[in-house]
């Protein structure tokens, strides 16, 4: 899978809140996150809860501000898969 974003180790998320994570970013709804991954979109809406809280933020935009501010991704120039 080509990544736009690479997720740098954060040990507050876990390996599928990761994954979740790059995807929120670049701008994908929990719809087509689920498709991707082949997880129920209720299931990304839970992780995505979770990524809020565990980053102490209250929104999606703010997910993508502090994921940039803390370092935990770093642009690679390439395109995440699309649904």
């Amino acid at each position: 899978m080509h990544r736009n974003y690479s997720i740098i180790d954060n040990k507050k998320l876990t390996e599928r809140e990761l994954e979740v994570l790059q995807y929120v970013i670049k701008g994908f709804t929990n719809r087509e996150i689920s498709d991707i991954l082949t997880i129920t979109h209720h299931t990304v809406k839970a992780h995505v809860a979770s990524i809020i809280k565990k980053m102490g933020v209250r929104n999606r935009v703010e997910i993508t501000v502090n994921a940039i501010e803390k370092g935990l991704i770093s642009n690679h120039h390439q395109d995440l898969e699309q649904p």
